[in-house]
């Protein structure tokens, strides 16, 4: 049932709970009980609205940044991987099979921004062999969602 409830979430984070029981023919109560234990179990992360931020005023660029480096005894990539999710403009940071280690996802106001964050903060780091920045030119599915980009 747990998943049937997930994918429910997944879609629409905010189905109003009645809904959702109705939907699952699940009591209520039950069903907030199950998520909240969900949420305990930090299997539910947190609820996210996707914004278009190109019908906005606001300026926003998307970066995808590939990052080689070189593990650390006793540590593997895992100290690596914190001391770079922990800058705040790093809204995405995935340990990858391949030619590259991490791939990073920032949102900048510029590309000049995410240049120098690359190179003031991110290549700075010690392990940090290299990295290759890679810009979104245009989006057309974000998170499941398409045809609004």
């Amino acid at each position: 049932m747990r998943e049937k409830i997930l994918a429910m979430l997944e879609q629409n984070g905010r189905i109003d709970l009645k809904d959702l029981a109705v939907m699952l023919d699940m009591d209520e109560a039950a069903l907030a009980n199950e998520i909240a234990q969900m949420e305990k179990e930090h299997i539910i992360c947190g609820y996210n609205t996707i914004i278009n931020w190109d019908k906005t005023t606001e300026e926003k660029v998307t970066a995808l940044i590939e990052v080689k480096v070189t593990p650390q005894r006793g540590h593997g990539f895992d100290s690596i991987a914190e001391r770079i999710y922990n800058y705040n403009e790093v809204s995405s940071l995935y340990l990858m099979s391949g030619g590259f280690d991490f791939t990073v996802i920032i949102e900048g106001k510029s590309m000049k921004s995410v240049a120098l964050f690359v190179s003031s903060k991110l290549a700075t780091i010690d392990e940090v062999i290299s990295t290759s920045t890679h810009f979104v030119l245009k989006k057309y599915k974000v998170y499941g969602m398409k045809g609004y980009w």
